[in-house]
């Protein structure tokens, strides 16, 4: 009975006994022969790189896009209904399929290439990936610049693989590439929201990972964050707000340079938040973040609050410092 569970893929065999549902029995014996099919399909229309006169306009004419666009829905399809433990068996098949996904000119490919690596971070571990990290890791980066319609795809994806594949060694090339691509991409485009909150939304375990190596990265990271501390919108500042205070708490704030314009900035924000709805929540964060500076640099701390403390507007947050 036992034998009658066990599937070939390759070189592997998947237990299949504790698949309770046949639908997804099926879809996993199916895989083997579907997934390379989807992926030649999607690769069909590709640009290929080798040819120096082939690009959109040639790959079109090829194939039209349309059979690329429709198999990598159905790619992705296959991979969401597997999970754990199943689906990082099935690594060595589903892969490909995403790197061939994400090397597509097609942002409507390439977004459902993203979001099956997505699935796949959330549901397999580092050695599931083994030999691909580098090239899943590279894929990553390379497509940092993509559309505004994926983006929240890129960072997402791009921060679970990261942080899956390097967990262990916060000094990775791969983090300081990775960190430094997606920070210059914002530094050009400081005032888009969308793709601000895409980032603040999901870089947090990329900060956790990173840990105080985040130092070597104030120098791009907190020009951004006074830049959006004081956005328009309260989702950006309290998003920003919530970032800087696991920023503070991994690093102590060790570099000085930015203590006294910390302070200065978090003041004006607290001032300021009298005209926002969410000026409680707002506030909240201010003094959160302020305790921490405080705890961990008081003296450059102290110097800095004197210039404060006589401020009329400042009056509920004085006795917090007095």
């Amino acid at each position: 009975m036992h034998a009658k569970c066990l599937m070939k893929v390759g070189e592997l065999e998947l237990d299949l006994s504790g698949v309770v549902e046949s639908e997804k029995k099926l879809l996993i014996e199916l895989m083997p022969e579907v997934l390379p099919y989807l992926k030649d399909k999607i690769k069909e229309s590709a640009i290929d790189t080798s040819n120096e006169n082939d690009g959109i306009s040639a790959a079109s004419a090829r194939v039209p896009v349309a059979y690329a666009v429709l198999a990598a829905y159905q790619f992705r399809w296959f991979v969401t209904q597997v999970d754990a433990p199943y689906i990082g068996k099935l690594c060595p098949l589903g892969i490909p399929c995403s790197l061939t996904a994400l090397d597509h000119w097609s942002p409507e490919v390439k977004g459902q290439g993203m979001i099956s690596f997505i699935h796949l971070g959330k549901n397999v571990n580092a050695a599931d990936i083994g030999g691909y990290t580098d090239a899943i890791l590279d894929a990553c980066c390379q497509n940092i610049a993509s559309d505004d319609e994926i983006w929240h795809y890129v960072v997402e994806m791009s921060v679970l693989l990261v942080t899956l594949t390097q967990q262990n060694n916060p000094r990775s090339s791969w983090y300081e590439k990775m960190f430094n691509e997606i920070l210059n991409h914002l530094e050009r485009q400081p005032r888009n929201k969308q793709r601000r909150i895409a980032w603040l939304t999901h870089c947090e375990p990329l900060f956790n990972g990173l840990g105080l190596i985040l130092l070597a990265h104030f120098r791009s990271l907190f020009p951004l964050f006074f830049k959006w501390m004081h956005a328009d919108d309260d989702e950006t500042v309290l998003l920003v707000l919530e970032r800087m205070a696991t920023v503070v708490r991994l690093t102590w704030i060790r570099n000085s340079l930015y203590i006294e314009r910390l302070v200065d900035e978090l003041v004006t924000l607290y001032k300021d938040a009298a005209l926002k709805v969410a000026r409680e929540d707002i506030r909240s964060h201010v003094l959160q973040i302020l305790n921490l500076i405080r705890a961990s640099r008081t003296p450059q701390f102290d110097a800095t609050w004197l210039k404060y403390k006589d401020d009329p507007n400042l009056t509920a947050l004085l006795p917090s410092f007095s």
